[in-house]
């Protein structure tokens, strides 16, 4: 794909992260079967739905500007998952485990939340304000996942994990 305007750096951008949501839906359900805490299990399970929803809204955009979702591996979502597999793979304690679970998490929301504002300011910069309303909605949501794992984390896993020292 030639790169000549905004409009090509924006089409790119969104698929990578069309790609990246992908990843992250098939490795979601892997990360709520290794947590222990029922809390932590939980945001994994509701954020999978979300996640499904921002596919959703990523299509709406494509199709809208009819274009292809598909064409691009994201290779950073390809390593952060990697990296919170190997976390998974350890031999950790319980409250441990979780903790290492939460950091593999948080670094694929805030992969996601400078994706999600870049894109939507290179739609509210080329005028389409449907696309940033709806990119600016899972931005949202990302930030609300964000504050959901460092809330479990700051209000009881870690701590968990310092007693289990």
């Amino acid at each position: 794909m030639s790169m000549e305007s905004l409009q090509d750096l924006f089409v790119d951008q969104l698929k990578d992260l069309y790609n990246a949501e992908h990843q992250l839906i098939k490795a979601l359900p892997r990360m709520a079967k290794a947590a222990t805490d029922e809390k932590l299990k939980s945001a994994f399970e509701d954020h999978l739905e979300e996640t499904r929803g921002h596919v959703e809204r990523l299509e709406q955009i494509f199709e809208k500007m009819d274009e292809s979702p598909k064409g691009k591996s994201c290779k950073a979502m390809k390593g952060l998952i990697e990296e919170g597999k190997e976390m998974m793979e350890e031999d950790a304690e319980p409250p441990v485990m979780d903790a290492g679970l939460i950091a593999a998490a948080q670094r694929v929301e805030h992969y996601e939340m400078a994706g999600y504002g870049c894109v939507r300011n290179y739609a509210k910069l080329l005028g389409d304000k449907e696309a940033a309303r709806l990119l600016q909605e899972t931005l949202d949501e990302e930030a609300a996942a964000d504050e959901k794992l460092t809330s479990l984390a700051d209000n009881g896993i870690n701590r968990q994990a310092v007693q289990s020292n």
